[in-house]
């Protein structure tokens, strides 16, 4: 959410501001924004100069559309680190992508610059930024320091939107032409892929109220989507960095984070269960709309500070950066078993088709391309990994080691869902052959029943049609998932029409003996959904995800009822098969969307949505950002709960520019590297 300032502040505003600073200075925890662009509890600048700065800052937006903040105190506490503590104000207060924060503490001597990783500056660019205002800061003009991250700041954005190719760079217009291009359809998949994805914390506002009352509803529907799919994805990617943590350390180390992220889930889950209760065909008032979406904000929320709570002591216990080397060495082993795993899949794949149909197979049809996508990209990180730290830049061979080990575990995901896909499809023929047997018997049950509306030859007519559909589904290109629903459906009709002719014990009986067979199927169709998702988590939005969440609840209630009440138990099964099989058409028709509007956009993406290297990240939610950045310009960052970037340079010399996959912890991300002591 972005604040737009009126144009001027009054004297008297200005006057507060400066008074503000006349006290004793204290160690400082992070601050709460005000009304104007600069927070001054230190005296740094005199009132002249907090309106010389306030004015200059007003214009910056007004030119630019991008927001800097900034805040004099005399040191840094509640974290004590420059870095922590600003991203710490920007978090807690809301700033968006291109809201930016400048924290100078003048005792300590330090500075920072807080800059979110999908704003419009490159990290080179925020490092030119801070790099500029040192002397100033140095000489202690906190006024010039200002307006002078100010000018840097106008003149990067200035320039990286206006520039028409007539520098001195020697580009014509065709090659400029080109880099437009290619950056537009770069910005499409950016576009498809984060959909505003990040994080807008709930902030109480002067005078009591939040940012969420004054949402309309369909802003609020639209920040609570937002919030489930990036809390969904920081999870998954949380998950995933433990499974790294817990194989290297053991369980004993890892415990509690074990702890902090099944908690986390539990908050995902009940902001999930939200959603569907939102999404049902029971109609909710306006006051039960904005309270429940305000509800999955809040959850949400909860559940990624839970994370960041974790996310500094999960990484010193990992230590990528130090230990790079030996991480790189594990990874590079895991590789080669991770790349052998990927032609017997494909294999097994090709097998499968020739038994099946293309509907039975459609979750893993494309599996063997995107392993190979995945594979590609991590062997792109592994060679950076390399460099950076044959040139001492462990911070840089963390970031690829972590976007290399994301990748590797998708691929292995891939591969493996097949051979899962494959056992599954083997038990359903079994079920379905089973059940066929068994509505045999129900028809002949029916016969001997009396009659007099027509209500059995009729269940008897539509089951007897759909035991010969699900024998031809049976033969031949086979499709036993679809013969299941088929059979289901006519086995509820002629159950209900002589469940009268039973007594109650035999309907429990009945329940049970249909339990075991439906619990096998929806947990079958449930972990192709999870499978399917998780590894194309980039394209896939709320709904599919809630459908999901949805379908994991109905099937956990069923296994707790399937002792103790078969026929609710068997109700439950029933609803999460058919939650995740909705899971999967609507994740299908996202992954559709993305590879049509987005991936066959850009040079280099294979028809069908397989993507290379680069691409294939973006679908599985491990690229959220890229940028052409003149001038050989590189820069990197970290952050939580998304993935890392690499592609081919895009001609002209250009690099790219990157976000790490984040480590164990929250959405969002404001973290790089950078400030310093002036």
């Amino acid at each position: 959410m972005r604040r737009r300032w009126a144009a001027a502040l009054t004297s008297a505003v200005i006057a507060a501001l400066a008074f503000a600073g006349t006290g004793t200075a204290v160690a400082t925890d992070p601050v709460q924004l005000g009304a104007g662009y600069v927070i001054d509890d230190v005296g740094a600048l005199s009132s002249g100069d907090a309106a010389s700065v306030q004015s200059r800052l007003e214009e910056l937006y007004t030119d630019t559309g991008a927001d800097l903040y900034v805040a004099f105190v005399d040191a840094f506490t509640n974290p004590d680190d420059s870095e922590s503590w600003a991203n710490a104000v920007a978090d807690q207060n809301g700033l968006g992508p291109s809201q930016y924060l400048l924290a100078i503490a003048t005792e300590s001597r330090q500075y920072y610059l807080s800059a979110d990783s999908a704003g419009p500056l490159t990290q080179d660019q925020i490092a030119q930024i801070e790099a500029d205002i040192v002397p100033q800061l140095r000489d202690g003009d906190y006024a010039g320091a200002v307006i002078t991250a100010a000018d840097t700041m106008q003149s990067e954005l200035v320039g990286t939107a206006g520039s028409d190719g007539t520098g001195g760079g020697g580009f014509g217009f065709g090659t400029v032409l080109l880099i437009v291009i290619v950056a537009g359809a770069i910005a499409v998949i950016v576009w498809l892929v984060i959909r505003s994805r990040r994080r807008k914390r709930q902030v109480v506002a002067a005078g009591g109220t939040t940012p969420l009352a004054q949402l309309s509803t369909d802003d609020l529907r639209r920040q609570a989507a937002s919030a489930l799919i990036e809390t969904d994805d920081a999870i998954k990617t949380s998950e995933q960095e433990l499974g790294f943590a817990r194989a290297q350390f053991g369980d004993t180390a890892t415990g509690s984070f074990v702890e902090a992220l099944s908690a986390a889930r539990g908050e995902l889950n009940e902001a999930f269960a939200l959603q569907q209760k939102l999404d049902d065909s029971v109609p909710d008032t306006e006051e039960q709309i904005r309270a429940w979406n305000a509800r999955i904000i809040e959850l949400c929320g909860q559940a990624n500070d839970r994370l960041d709570e974790r996310a500094a002591e999960f990484d010193q216990l990992r230590k990528l950066e130090q230990d790079a080397p030996e991480a790189l060495a594990r990874l590079q082993a895991e590789r080669e078993k991770t790349a052998a795993a990927l032609p017997p899949a494909a294999a097994e794949l090709a097998t499968l088709q020739s038994a099946y149909a293309p509907a039975a197979l459609a979750t893993v049809a494309d599996n063997p391309a995107q392993a190979d996508a995945r594979l590609e990209f991590a062997d792109e990180q592994l060679a950076e990994a390399q460099q950076a730290i044959a040139s001492g830049d462990g911070g840089e061979a963390a970031i690829s080691i972590r976007a290399a080990e994301e990748a590797l575990g998708q691929a292995a995901l891939l591969a493996s869902a097949i051979g899962k896909l494959g056992s599954d499809l083997g038990a359903e023929e079994k079920n379905a052959a089973a059940l066929v047997a068994d509505i045999e018997q129900d028809i002949a049950a029916a016969g001997a029943l009396p009659d007099a509306d027509g209500r059995v030859a009729a269940a008897v007519t539509a089951a007897r049609q759909q035991v010969d559909g699900a024998r031809t589904r049976l033969t031949g290109a086979k499709d036993p998932l679809a013969a299941l629903e088929g059979l289901e459906s006519a086995n509820d009709q002629i159950d209900a029409v002589i469940a009268r002719a039973r007594d109650a014990q035999a309907q429990a009986q009945r329940a049970q003996q249909m339990l075991t067979q439906v619990m096998t199927q929806a947990q079958a169709r449930v972990s192709s959904a999870e499978d399917y998702i998780t590894a194309r988590r980039g394209a896939v939005g709320a709904q599919a995800r809630t459908r999901l969440a949805e379908a994991g609840a109905c099937l956990v209630r069923a296994q707790q009822l399937q002792a103790t009440d078969p026929q609710q138990a068997l109700a439950q099964a029933q609803r999460a098969d058919q939650l995740a099989a909705q899971a999967i058409q609507s994740a299908q028709t996202d992954v559709s969307g993305f590879g049509g509007a987005g991936m066959g956009a850009v040079p280099g993406a294979r028809p069908g949505g397989g993507g290379g290297g680069m691409l294939g990240a973006v679908l599985g939610g491990i690229v959220i950002n890229s940028v052409l950045s003149g001038g050989g310009r590189s820069s990197s960052s970290r952050g939580g709960g998304f993935g890392g970037f690499s592609g081919a340079a895009m001609g002209g010399g250009r690099s790219r520019s990157r976000v790490s996959p984040g480590s164990f912890g929250g959405g969002g991300t404001r973290a790089r590297r950078g400030g310093g002591r002036f």
